[in-house]
């Protein structure tokens, strides 16, 4: 956590509402996941962690029902101003949905808010990455509405009400994942979820002598309206034709073995991809997870590199950008693993890479990248954090 951004979001408070009297400082982080992608809205499980980057906010009650907003990262926008009375789920279309589409779904859920709010907020996940900026900030407007209006949820609440909020109020048809790793987030900890059941596990992610390094394309992506939906309903297709044939809830119930089975009653050979990867991605995740309890983290790298493969081709959710840094990253001595990390289309790598490796990992990838693709890539040697507090 970077105390400089509550000191950010403060002093933009006062200078955008007034007297910081009674204001209340919170965090809440963004996540990245290590294994398990598009499996959560499949029943499968997902390997996220919480990063020490995240989104900030400075939030005080106000005495009647105007709700106003503001962003340091979005000065232009100034501050926006609407009420407790002026939801308007899949209509609002600027920044301050997601803060709108948690309100909603805590009244929703016969939690109302008796007054307004002032709220500014500041985040440092670059915007696009694909580290789940929008989940960030759903589970920290969650946690400031539970604590400034005492409303009894927990945690694992403020992942759903987020998850319900970015569904129906934002229209984007997203899993519980990411919500789950911002709300839930241990330090030195992934956490082993099952997103049919959202049974978990924290597991420590020891890198004795290795790092944790994200890259980002630095090519935004835009989820919503997008191929995720389709990739959604696609899943959904394959799902209900192998529960006729197999007898399953979710594809996250199929073991490899009796998805190449029945996977000729899926006519469709798009549909039949989507669904292979659901199945293997989900599988590779166990046994990627097992791999990191019993400390063999080389066998952990071959699974994220496998998962790569399996996004590329099968689902088709990575892009140029992404196949090029992880590529390169491939080539360089001492990477353990490398893939794409998030929904995809654009965003981040994440990679496994020895102490002694990162330096040069910087520099080859980041000389070829720009040579391949024609724009600089970012790197970001990350730690892994607590879920949200007050700060």
């Amino acid at each position: 956590m970077d105390l400089s951004f509550k000191e950010g979001v403060l002093k933009a408070f006062e200078e955008k509402f007034g007297a910081s009297d009674g204001v209340k400082c919170y965090f809440a982080p963004g996540r990245v996941n290590l294994i398990g992608e598009h499996t959560d809205y499949n029943g499968g499980h997902v390997f996220p962690c919480a990063l020490t980057i995240g989104t900030y906010a400075a939030a005080k009650k106000r005495d009647d029902r105007k709700l106003r907003f503001y962003s340091v990262n979005l000065d232009k926008t100034g501050v926006i101003e609407t009420s407790l009375d002026e939801f308007k789920p899949l209509k609002d279309d600027n920044w301050t949905s997601y803060l709108k589409g948690v309100m909603w779904a805590f009244e929703k859920r016969g939690f109302k808010m008796d007054r307004g709010l002032d709220i500014a907020i500041y985040g440092n996940i670059p915007n696009g990455s694909g580290l789940s900026s929008s989940a960030s900030i759903e589970v920290l407007t969650g946690f400031v509405l539970r604590d400034l209006y005492g409303f009894d949820v927990t945690n694992v609440d403020l992942a759903v009400i987020g998850q319900d909020a970015e569904n129906n109020y934002c229209g984007m048809n997203c899993g519980i994942m990411d919500q789950f790793a911002s709300s839930m987030g241990k330090k030195d900890n992934a956490i082993f979820l099952d997103c049919a059941t959202l049974n978990y596990e924290y597991a420590p992610v020891v890198l004795n002598g290795m790092k944790l390094v994200v890259t980002n394309t630095n090519k935004k992506h835009k989820l919503v309206g997008s191929a995720y939906n389709d990739r959604r309903r696609e899943s959904e297709e394959a799902r209900k034709i192998l529960a006729s044939v197999a007898g399953i809830k979710t594809l996250g119930d199929l073991s490899n073995e009796d998805f190449e089975k029945h996977k000729d009653a899926i006519k469709d050979p798009v549909v039949q991809k989507r669904a292979k990867h659901a199945v293997y991605e989900n599988n590779r995740t166990l046994t990627a997870v097992a791999a990191l309890k019993a400390g063999d983290i080389e066998t952990f790298g071959k699974l994220m590199n496998a998962s790569h493969v399996s996004l590329r081709d099968d689902f088709e959710v990575s892009c140029e950008e992404l196949d090029v840094l992880v590529e390169e990253a491939w080539k360089v001595p001492g990477v353990l693993g490398s893939r794409m990390t998030g929904g995809g289309f654009g965003g981040c790598t994440v990679s496994i890479v020895k102490d002694e490796a990162v330096e040069d990992f910087k520099k080859l990838v980041g000389e070829a990248y720009r040579n391949r693709v024609g724009y600089d890539c970012t790197f970001y040697v990350v730690s892994i954090g607590d879920g949200p507090q007050v700060i």
